[in-house]
Order: structure tokens, then C-alpha cells, then sequence
């Protein structure tokens, strides 16, 4: 799919604010309605924008605890690499995932309540048989969080 200027303004500005009205976006790039709707369907069916949800404050619904957890797994087989994966996703607690390059395999970003809370979370983790060492770093203080995409216009 090709995304062009106006695409990427359209995208900027509900990075900004995802509750904008189809109207109100239509003003801020110079289109009319229904072209503005037109593009943000597309861009919805081509799967550039792939929902729309709250940014909630961790600490208010009582999640105030980040943790960064790199994981390293016994071997890198298939079933290792697809059980591990599909355990995570079935972790709430992991609000993040990638595999990564380096000294470890993963690195999850996890939320929880306390140690207690992520204790849990740890526990869930060293029973599955296919990880080998997990190592986890404590947030301190969120210095940037879950901002906007940096598109090119």
C-alpha cells in the first residue's frame, strides 16, 4: 500500500488524538468528509492503523511496576521458539514482546502491581522448560512512554 502526504498527515494528527472527529481530521488536512473518510477506511482495511484505544496511567489502575525481563532460551528449535512465543501471548502481565538480537533472546516489557504481583510472573515463566535464564530490570521512572509514530512529511 501506498501511503502519501495527506495519508501521513491524516496518521500524525490521530497519533496526536485518536478521538478526532472524521470532520475535524477532514479540516486539519484540507479535504472535505467524505474523501477524509474514504482514506481513513483504507487505511483501517489496509491495516496501517490497526485500532484505536485509551492511553491508561499505569499507576491509577494500580500497575505501577514496569519491568524489562530479557529472556534466554535452552535452544532455538522450533517448538522452543513457538511454545515460548505462544505462552506469552497468553500473559497479560507482558505488554510487549520482541525477540532481539544480543545476549538474550526476548525482551518482555511486563507491568504488574509489586514484587509480589510480578513474583507470579517470574514463577509462570521458569516453569515453562524451554526457557533457560531470566533477568530482570526494575523502571525507575518512565522518561518517555508511547509516543507517536515519527512520520515523515
Amino acid at each position: 500500500m501506498k501511503v502519501d502526504e495527506i495519508d501521513l498527515k491524516i496518521l500524525k494528527i490521530l497519533q496526536q488524538d485518536g478521538r478526532l472527529s472524521n470532520a475535524e481530521i477532514a479540516e486539519r488536512v484540507a479535504l472535505s468528509p467524505s474523501p477524509c473518510l474514504r482514506r481513513l477506511r483504507r487505511l483501517e482495511t489496509e491495516g496501517v492503523i490497526q485500532g484505536y484505544r485509551p492511553q491508561l496511567n499505569r499507576q491509577v489502575v494500580g500497575l505501577g511496576m514496569t519491568v524489562f525481563v530479557q529472556v534466554k532460551l535452552h535452544d532455538h528449535s522450533a517448538e522452543s521458539v513457538t511454545g515460548f512465543e505462544d505462552a506469552v501471548r497468553e500473559m497479560d502481565a507482558v505488554v510487549n514482546a520482541h525477540t532481539v538480537s544480543g545476549s538474550a533472546d526476548y525482551l518482555l516489557e511486563v507491568v504488574a502491581e509489586d514484587l509480589i504481583d510480578y513474583d507470579r510472573l517470574v514463577k509462570q515463566m521458569q516453569r515453562l522448560n524451554m526457557v533457560r535464564e531470566i533477568e530482570s530490570n526494575f523502571a525507575l521512572q518512565a522518561v518517555k512512554t508511547e509516543a507517536p509514530l515519527p512520520l515523515k512529511l
